[in-house]
């Protein structure tokens, strides 16, 4: 007899080696290459809140007023498939209840439009494709992805700088666990303005280029650790205007303790956050180890099947038995 392996036992073992060689090739391979910011977003974040807000036609700062910030972000397509990177065009408006509903955001109480262009994979600014103003840091509308417990330079685009925000603990927001991170933004020169004397206390000077001065009661920040998505975002921005020179707030153009995701937006952000985490898991985690496992049981069962092999019988073996003598 001899022993010839099954094509069955053969396509187990091919099977087998073939999700062993699978499994590192999805970890390594293909989850950097899934971990990339999208170029087709389109979405709205709102903060809501209350504070100070100049008013231009009562010429004076208003007290206890309802505020709204929308920030939408919008994907370049085209400019990022002809970059790679990940060109997102930016708008912020900021509002009372006296500009809303406004069918148009230039019409809004403010209203900045800009530009980030980031690495797809790193997060990190890349400067080109009409990028303005010039960002830097590590994070600006989201974080990097496999975000870690330690501190993070987030662009300020009020401030026109980076601010360190200090890692600061975990914290559910809708009962899905996030990084807290926060800071806070000292009084600080951001630019001047044309204004009317009297705005800052200087009535005898029809014109004055009076100083813009930005500070920030508090940033706090929960960002999904595997994702680099902003769960929750609360924010108290202070902006006020200074005589040339001066070493005090002459007039306040925007004051809030407290201006914060709404409701919604915090439901669309930790939706999105699990979603894309969860895909990001299964293609890191659950496909290499499942494939992995597979592979290492087909293999076992594959090889144990060949070794044993098949008996095939070829014919009759011949026969011990002497023959007998002839004999005359």
């Amino acid at each position: 007899m001899r022993r010839t392996a099954s094509p069955f036992s053969l396509i187990l073992l091919g099977l087998g080696t073939f999700l062993l060689a699978l499994a590192p090739l999805l970890a390594w391979y293909v989850t950097p290459r899934a971990a990339v910011n999208p170029i087709d977003i389109d979405t709205t974040a709102e903060y809501t809140g209350t504070g100070s807000v100049f008013d231009v036609e009562q010429v004076e700062t208003v007290p206890d007023q309802k505020i709204t910030v929308t920030q939408r972000v919008r994907a370049n397509v085209a400019e990022s498939e002809r970059s790679g990177a990940a060109v997102w065009d930016v708008t912020t408006t900021v509002d009372t209840n006296k500009s809303l509903p406004a069918a148009d955001p230039h019409d809004a109480l403010e209203f900045t439009p800009h530009r980030w262009v980031s690495d797809r994979r790193t997060n990190r600014p890349v400067h080109c494709c009409g990028e303005e103003p010039y960002i830097e840091g590590e994070a600006y509308l989201k974080f990097p992805f496999d975000v870690q417990e330690r501190s993070y330079r987030w662009w300020d685009n009020t401030l026109g700088d980076t601010v360190v925000l200090r890692y600061d603990g975990r914290e559910k927001i809708r009962g899905y666990e996030g990084m807290r991170f926060v800071a806070q933004v000292p009084a600080t020169k951001t630019g001047t303005r044309l204004v009317p004397g009297a705005l800052v206390d200087e009535p005898d000077r029809p014109q004055v280029l009076a100083e813009e001065w930005y500070a920030n009661h508090g940033v706090e920040l929960v960002v999904d650790q595997a994702t680099g998505r902003v769960l929750y975002a609360q924010t108290g921005p202070r902006r006020t205007l200074r005589a040339p020179g001066g070493d005090e707030d002459a007039a306040v153009l925007l004051d809030s303790r407290k201006l914060a995701f709404t409701p919604a937006t915090q439901k669309f952000a930790v939706d999105q956050a699990k979603k894309d985490s969860g895909l990001l898991r299964m293609v890191s985690t659950t496909l290499p180890v499942g494939t992995g496992v597979a592979g290492f049981v087909l293999v076992v069962v594959g090889g144990v099947l060949v070794a044993r092999g098949r008996k095939d019988r070829m014919g009759p073996e011949p026969s011990q038995t002497p023959e007998p003598a002839l004999t005359m």
